[in-house]
């Protein structure tokens, strides 16, 4: 089974270094999961949030989203990835190692 990074998006700063992150650890066969939380939501509208989607498992906080005032699809996100800060424990109990932004 292939490792896995964690990787917990709090701020609405950085995209390019997830996505930078994320690409480098597939290339090197690691697996990535993804919570975007707090403003980190506020990625999930850029256009080069794409660029995320089939390279990660990705996760967002419901409550984060709506309080942001978002609403609607998110790119790679299903309906049962919008979820709460329980999903972000669940993926640190889980992952090899764990990255915060």
């Amino acid at each position: 089974m292939a490792e896995t990074l964690g990787i917990l998006v709090g701020t609405d700063k950085h995209l390019d270094h997830v996505i930078n992150l994320t690409e480098a650890a597939q290339t090197k066969g690691k697996e990535v999961e993804i919570f975007f939380s707090g403003q980190g939501v506020m990625l999930t509208q850029s256009a080069d949030f794409e660029k995320l989607v089939g390279k990660a498992k990705l996760s967002v906080c419901d409550e984060s989203f709506r309080a942001n005032g978002l609403q609607g699809d998110v790119p790679g996100v299903g309906f049962k990835d919008f979820a709460t800060q329980a999903r972000n424990a669940e993926m640190i109990g889980s992952v090899d190692r764990y990255v915060v932004f």
